[in-house]
Order: structure tokens, then C-alpha cells, then sequence
């Protein structure tokens, strides 16, 4: 009898399956009891260590001995003619179909209540699918024509429940983003766009056409006291084909190093070299502190509500600066917490020309001028890359009023690669002959980040500056097919004016925009541009003096409706207060009617002018009739 036989007359390879099933069971109910009490990472790993020392053992006993009618026995001691073992054989079978099933209905139970947790996907699975027709067509650009692969990461799902567990999964995400967006070979989505489908079930297929990318990743994170599971899976979304996927089990600890090999696994099955030069990029750009990134977490969900109205843009952005603060604490070169910290001083400053327009600067506003500078400047001095120097710089210049050299800022700006990062470029570059050179740029960021309504409204108004109707319809249209918006409608109605198609102006405003207030502004010039001489003025007095006026869009209200002389006076009152520079320059920008006041009358903004070589007056890409000069 050959020795394989002889295993399988012992019983040996029954009691080796029979004791591998049961221990898997036992385990999986163990883990499930460690994590409802959060016991230590520790615990779990010494039972899978003792299970798998205590195999060898079993097998030899299973060898050496024998379970007869009489008791254990030792297999030497046993007339074979009268061994029970096929008997035993028909029982263990019993045992491992039993635990088989108990094994089966374990990993069924974890699919069903832990989806993300799935065990890797096998390669080949396709994922459910919405029909072509009913996905939205993906952003259109150049860029995509240039063969770099494109990946969204979406926001990793919280598989448990702690305070901070939502926020540790977002910044893991954002950390694997972040590294993945320094590689040149590929097109990462941007935060604000990939962050739109959290905590929704939409098939990968169309996030991808939505987001306009080929390849989406995924995956969710579970923590419990000091224990950590991650899973992640790369998915091409033509197919649902699973380039890359693994679990990874480890401590909390060991979390920077997870995202690092997740990020860097991804970057290889997408074809991208990975030198020692591009690990050390991909590794500089992430937190490398868990805490640290927590509170960069909290800090950003309290200010997107502060900017999307949903809270009080100044008390909300000082808690969200308590965070920012902490993130600061531990990872002191953190550029983008101090753009993140400056954000409530810059608000605080143009806050104060709404009810200050002229005049000294109280000790308070001062204050929150110099901490807004104090900011920027630690923002430049650790920022990683040229590119981002240039972005900053500019900003804090158009800040500060130091406007010397503006047009070789700006130039730097355009010739920056990938998605311009500058929170202020519209002020200079479109008003003052740039659009032209902005407009492609725009079309990068509109494909980094599709989801971002503001992109699409600053890609529209590259083309009203550069007096190109046709584009601002075109692109709108394009824009309204990704995003619902009032202000893209608006934007669209101006296009058809410039056409002459102003009934279709009239009936595009009056069908489609749903909240006038929301765009009052907008709808006062469109009125004036439209010659509703009466409407326009009828809107304006309602505007007038309420808590929605903000003085800078008044000025330009006052050209668009011919008031030459108060928007004479109030551009002098914002000339006399130190701070006065930026409402102006908003001004301008918001007009879109050459001069709204005569340069005369603002000797400071006049000099700033002069120093920066830029050329007064702007263009004037729409007509107002009551306008004037």
C-alpha cells in the first residue's frame, strides 16, 4: 500500500480538512467577538498562530492513533481486519460537509452585511451596469486625447462605527488621491468631484462616464480598537474588469503604510514606472499622520459647508480653524492647512469693505489681514513644487495689493502643467486679455475636477471675454449636461444676447432658472443688457440696502445701469480704504463692461494699476444701453 493510501485508510487527510474548517469557523466567530469589544490586534493573530501550530500535531496523532468501539488506541495495536476507519471516515465526512456549510453561510453572512469587505474580486467579474443611454456624456478635452490613463479614487466606505472612523477613511482616501495626483502619467479626479458619490449606490460604469475616466478605485476601511482592515480594488470601468485588489489586516500603526503600498499598487497595474524619484514625490504630498489627517478631515467638511451656504461662512470657518490648527500642531509644513487657515482672515478682510468701504481699518481687520499674510507666506515657504509657489504667490500678491510684476505672475500661472490651484486667478487674468490663454487651462481643470459647478462657470466666462458667444452657449450646454446650476442658465442667456437672440434670452430665464434671488445679481446686468431699463431698476431697489448687497457688486450694478456718478463715488470710497484694491479688482471682474468707473476717480487702484503693466480699460465683452462711456 502506498503511503498516500495509507493516509487516506488513517483518516489522516479527512482529519486534516475536518480540522482546517473548524478552526476557519471558530476563528471568523472569534474575530466577529473581538471586534464587538474591541480587543487589542494581538488577541486574534495568537489564535490564528495556535490554530495553525496545532495542524502539525493533529495530523500525527490522527496517524498514530485510532478511535475504536473500545476507546483511542494506537494504530499498531489494532488487528486490521477488524479496523473501524472506514466508519470513522463516513463520520468525519459528516463533520466537513457540516462545517462546509457553516463555512459557506460565513462568507455569505460577510458579503451581505460588509459588501466593501468582499474578499478580492476574481478577475473577470463584471460589476452591474447602467445602460449607455442613460449615463451622462463625460467632459470633453484635449487632454484626454493625450493617452494618459485617468482614475477616480472614490471615498473609502466606514465599516465601523467610532466618532472619527468616517474622517480616517476620508483622509485615507484623499492621502491615496493625493499620491496617486503627483504621477504625470496619469489623470487623477479631484477630491471635490470623487467625493460627490459618497455614500451612494451608483454603478461603477457610471461614475466613470460622469467622471470621465477609465479606471475607478474603491474600497472601505474597518477599525476597532487598534486592529485595521482595509480593502481595496482597482476596476476598469469598461468591463468591470479587476486590475488590482487586496485585504490588508494590520494595526493602525501601520496605516501610512498601507495607503502608501495601495497608491503604489495602483500606479503599477496602471502601467506607471514607479522609480525612487516618484516614490519620494507620491510619500511627500501625503499628512503621514493619522491624527493629523482626522482633523484635516473635520477641519474640510465644516468649511465646504461654510462655502456652500449650508452654515454661516464666518462662525463656521473659525471651527473649522481649530481643526486646521491641531493639523498644524503635529505636521507644522503642511502647505495645504495653511491656505485651508488663512481662508477665515481673507473673509474677514473682504468682509469689512461691505460695511467699511472708505477709511482707516480698525486694529481687528488689520489683525486679520496680517494673519491672512502670515498664512500664505508659511503656505509658499512648504509648498512642493514650482507650481504651487507660482500659484500662491500670486494669490498673496492680488491680496496684498503688491501688483508690481503682476503680469509675469500671471504668466507663470499659464504656464503651469495639470489643473491650476490658484483660489483668485479670475480677478487679473480674464479681465485684462488672458482669457484667450486660460480658456485650455480651464479645460484641464474641468476634467480633474467634472463635478465642481464653479469650473464650468469660470470655463463659460473665458468665452464672454474673449467675445465668443457661440462658445459660451457650447459650453453651457456641455456644463448643464454634468451639473444643474441657475447661474450656467444665466450665464447661457448672456451668450444668446451677445447673439442678438434676446427673446431666447427671455425664455430661457423665465423657464428654467428656479431661484432669482440665488442669482439677483446676475439678473439685474442680464436686464440691463437686455434694455429692461424698468426691471433693471425695479430689481436694483430691491437689492439695494438689504442684508444680500454686497457693496463691490453694487458698483458694478451702478455701470450697468448708467449711474456714472455713484459708481464714480463709490469706487473713490473703496480707493480711500486700505483694502480697497480688492473690491475693486472684484468689481471689474463681476462687471463685464470695460470700466465701471473712471480710473480718475481711484488714484491708489490707478497706480496699482500702472505698476502691474496691465491695460486700463478692460474689454467690454457685453453691451449695457444705458452705459454710457
Amino acid at each position: 500500500m502506498s503511503f498516500f493510501q495509507e493516509l487516506k485508510r488513517r483518516n489522516v487527510v479527512r482529519v486534516g480538512i475536518a480540522y482546517v474548517l473548524i478552526s476557519w469557523v471558530l476563528l471568523q466567530g472569534a474575530d466577529f467577538a473581538l471586534d464587538l469589544i474591541d480587543a487589542p490586534n494581538w488577541v486574534i493573530q495568537a489564535l490564528f498562530l495556535l490554530a495553525a501550530l496545532g495542524l502539525p500535531g493533529v495530523l500525527i496523532f490522527a496517524w498514530v492513533f485510532e478511535m475504536t468501539p473500545e476507546g483511542l488506541k494506537r494504530e499498531t495495536e489494532i488487528d486490521r481486519s477488524r479496523s473501524v476507519t472506514p466508519q470513522t471516515g463516513r463520520k468525519l465526512d459528516r463533520v466537513i460537509i457540516v462545517f462546509l456549510v457553516l463555512a459557506v453561510a460565513a462568507l455569505l453572512a460577510e458579503r451581505l452585511l460588509n459588501p466593501h469587505e468582499a474578499a478580492p474580486a476574481v478577475p473577470g467579474a463584471v460589476t452591474a451596469q447602467t445602460p449607455a443611454a442613460e449615463i451622462p456624456a463625460a467632459p470633453a478635452s484635449a487632454i484626454q486625447a493625450t493617452g494618459r490613463q485617468s482614475v477616480a479614487v472614490l471615498p473609502f466606505v466606514a465599516m465601523s462605527n467610532g466618532p472619527d472612523d468616517g474622517y480616517f477613511a476620508d483622509g485615507l482616501t484623499e492621502e491615496i488621491l493625493n499620491a496617486l495626483a503627483q504621477l504625470p502619467e496619469l489623470l487623477v479626479t479631484a477630491r471635490t468631484s470623487a467625493f460627490t458619490f459618497k455614500d451612494q449606490d451608483v454603478p461603477v460604469q457610471e461614475i466613470a462616464a460622469r467622471l470621465g475616466v477609465a479606471n475607478i478605485v474603491e474600497g472601505s476601511v474597518r477599525r476597532s480598537g487598534d486592529r485595521l482592515r482595509v480593502t481595496a480594488q482597482l476596476i476598469r470601468a469598461s468591463d468591470g474588469f479587476h486590475l488590482w485588489s487586496n485585504n490588508y489586516d494590520s494595526s493602525s500603526a501601520d496605516t501610512i503604510a498601507v495607503q502608501e503600498d495601495i497608491a503604489e499598487k495602483i500606479a503599477v497595474a496602471l502601467n506607471v514606472v514607479l522609480d525612487e524619484h516618484r516614490r519620494e514625490l507620491m510619500q511627500r504630498k501625503g499628512l503621514r499622520d493619522v491624527e493629523a489627517f482626522i482633523a484635516f478631515q473635520r477641519g474640510l467638511e465644516i468649511a465646504d459647508k461654510a462655502h456652500n451656504g449650508s452654515e454661516k461662512t464666518a462662525i463656521a470657518l473659525v471651527q473649522a480653524n481649530r481643526y486646521f490648527d491641531e493639523v498644524l500642531q503635529r505636521v507644522p509644513d503642511f502647505s495645504a492647512a495653511w491656505v485651508q487657515h488663512s481662508d477665515l482672515y481673507v473673509h474677514r478682510v473682504i468682509d469689512s469693505l461691505s460695511t467699511q468701504t472708505e477709511g482707516p481699518a480698525d486694529a481687528e481687520i488689520i489683525k486679520n489681514f496680517e494673519s491672512a499674510r502670515s498664512d500664505y507666506e508659511k503656505a509658499i515657504q512648504f509648498a512642493m513644487t514650482s507650481e504651487e509657489r507660482a500659484s500662491l504667490d500670486f494669490d498673496l500678491a492680488w491680496l496684498t495689493g503688491n501688483w508690481r510684476g503682476m503680469t509675469d505672475r500671471i504668466e507663470k500661472l499659464l504656464e503651469q502643467e495639470g489643473c491650476i490651484s490658484s483660489l483668485w486667478y479670475e480677478a487679473f487674468t480674464m479681465p485684462f486679455g488672458y482669457a484667450g490663454r486660460l480658456s485650455p487651462k480651464i479645460e484641464e481643470l474641468v476634467v480633474c475636477d467634472p463635478l465642481a459647478t464653479s469650473n464650468w462657470t469660470t470655463l463659460v466666462r473665458t468665452k464672454l471675454w474673449q467675445h465668443d458667444p457661440d462658445g459660451v452657449i457650447e459650453v453651457t450646454r456641455r456644463a448643464l449636461a454634468v451639473v444643474d446650476s441657475d447661474n450656467l442658465i444665466a450665464e447661457q442667456a448672456k451668450g444668446l444676447i451677445m447673439k442678438g437672440q434676446k427673446e431666447e434670452a427671455r425664455a430661457e430665464l423665465k423657464t428654467r432658472i428656479k431661484s432669482v434671488e440665488n442669482s439677483e445679481t446676475t439678473m439685474i446686468q442680464i436686464a440691463a443688457a437686455l434694455g429692461d431699463r424698468e426691471r433693471a431698476e425695479n430689481l436694483f431697489a430691491d437689492y439695494l440696502g438689504s442684508k444680500r448687497e454686497i457693496p463691490f457688486n453694487t458698483l458694478a450694478i451702478y455701470a450697468w445701469t448708467g449711474d456714472r456718478e455713484q459708481a464714480n463715488r463709490l469706487a473713490a470710497e473703496f480707493d480711500r480704504h486700505p483694502f480697497g484694491h480688492i473690491a475693486l479688482s472684484i468689481s471689474v471682474l463681476v462687471c463685464e463692461c470695460g470700466a465701471p468707473w473712471d480710473l480718475t476717480a481711484t488714484p491708489v487702484f490707478a497706480a496699482k494699476i500702472a505698476e502691474s503693466g496691465l491695460h486700463w480699460p478692460p474689454p467690454s465683452p457685453m453691451t449695457y444701453p444705458s452705459k454710457d462711456w
